[in-house]
């Protein structure tokens, strides 16, 4: 296998998922109980033998810093290669902040002219999917490719999402464009890119092109050797609400197509000293992913919950995604919710209430979908009834509610 350098671009801001990105950045989001979304980037390169690793991090780094660590869990804690976490920094000529993952990239060239490999491996830390990156750099390396990037197959009515890529019958891409309204071809890119070095290093240093899809492929491919790799494996991208919270839940279908439990490619993350779940006497579990630490005494109905969660005698958890630690206090009600870490649901609260599908009046276009979100460490008072496309910021306390303990569907606190 070719030297590989990979390079983690997990900087963005992530707007799409309202207030779950509102204190940390989208790869450090949990997923699928005990796991971060980077996570799954970071165990396809030590599955497929990739031990040099960079991540490269801007917004709200602080929890994604914490979490990586020296990347012991996916044991990238090496004297050689290992895990590299790079933050921009102020520089003498007075730049400092990334606008985009090829301006990421360029910040960072010194630490690709520094390291003796043949090609860079550009890797977004925010989609979930399990991927031996191996045949991927063979192609490259048969083709003696410039670029050659990851593809596969979308619906039609998706591509607005992603940048479409029409390929010839060599394989080689032909056209690129940046989230088209309309699509000529069901090819999306996955964001996953690899580089004859010396080509990414001449490309970034010949242009000031901030992003990658936006700027520079459309290009690329037009006049420098670009090959695509179709990949058939699971991948979701889920960079929206209700792209995340149904990746979340479709891991309780009876045959997921993300299989967690596949010995063969384990999925590494860092694990907590906790005990295992309990279920108390009365409780009810029906159809859910429960993970360590979880105290459940109520009922829980095809959900996902995080370590740590507690649901009281008397809550219901319906259909909803509970992230670590939160607590469901007794004769609680949560349906169709997204509940961030450290949230306290008080006694007696009804969250996504009723029929009303008002979308959010602030953020329409990203809360539609009947979906309610409380924010990180925010604190639902006793009794309280929430509707739906309802955003809870992060922190918010009870005196932030109003004074008849109603939050109408479309409201944000």
């Amino acid at each position: 296998m070719i030297r590989t350098l990979v390079m983690i671009l997990a900087g963005g801001d992530s707007p799409a998922l309202s207030v779950l990105t509102a204190e940390r950045t989208e790869a450090a989001v949990p997923f699928g109980g005990k796991y971060r979304i980077i996570d799954f980037a970071l165990s396809n390169c030590v599955n497929s033998g990739l031990y040099n690793v960079a991540v490269l991090t801007q917004y709200r780094p602080r929890s994604l810093h914490a979490h990586l660590g020296v990347g012991r869990p996916w044991d990238l804690d090496r004297a050689q290669g290992g895990l590299r976490l790079l933050h921009p920094s102020p520089t003498p000529a007075g730049g400092g902040w990334q606008r985009g993952t090829a301006d990421a990239v360029r910040y960072n060239l010194d630490v690709v002219e520094d390291q003796p490999v043949d090609a860079v491996l550009l890797l977004a830390g925010d989609h979930i999917y399990k991927m031996d990156y191996r045949p991927l750099l063979e192609l490259h390396e048969e083709r003696a490719a410039d670029l050659t990037m990851a593809v596969r197959s979308i619906s039609p009515h998706d591509a607005h999402r992603y940048g479409i890529v029409s390929v010839g019958s060599d394989g080689r891409v032909d056209r690129f464009v940046e989230k088209p309204r309309r699509a000529d071809s069901n090819l999306a890119s996955m964001g996953i890119y690899v580089f004859r070095k010396q080509f990414l290093i001449d490309l970034l240093r010949s242009t000031d092109a901030v992003d990658f899809g936006r700027h520079l492929l459309p290009q690329i491919v037009q006049n420098a050797r670009a090959y695509a790799y179709n990949f058939q494996g699971y991948w979701a991208d889920v960079g929206t609400v209700q792209a995340y919270y149904e990746a979340n839940l479709a891991l309780l279908a009876e045959t997921p197509a993300l299989d967690l439990y596949d010995p063969e490619w384990v999925i590494h993350t860092v694990s907590s000293d906790r005990p295992g779940a309990e279920i108390g006497a009365q409780a009810r579990v029906q159809n859910s992913l429960l993970s360590d630490g979880c105290r459940v005494y109520g009922t829980v109905i095809g959900s996902v919950l995080s370590p740590g969660v507690v649901v009281a005698p008397g809550a219901v958890v319906r259909d909803s995604v509970v992230l670590g630690d939160a607590v469901i206090e007794s004769n609680a009600i949560l349906d169709r919710c997204i509940i961030d870490e450290g949230v306290r649901i008080g006694e007696g609260a009804r969250v996504g209430e009723g029929d009303d599908n008002t979308p959010n009046a602030e953020t329409p276009e990203r809360l539609n979908t009947g979906l309610t979100l409380v924010g990180l460490k925010a604190h639902i008072p006793p009794g309280t009834r929430i509707g739906r496309n309802v955003a809870i910021r992060p922190r918010a306390q009870p005196d932030s509610f109003p004074a008849d303990g109603c939050v109408p569907s479309g409201a944000t606190i």
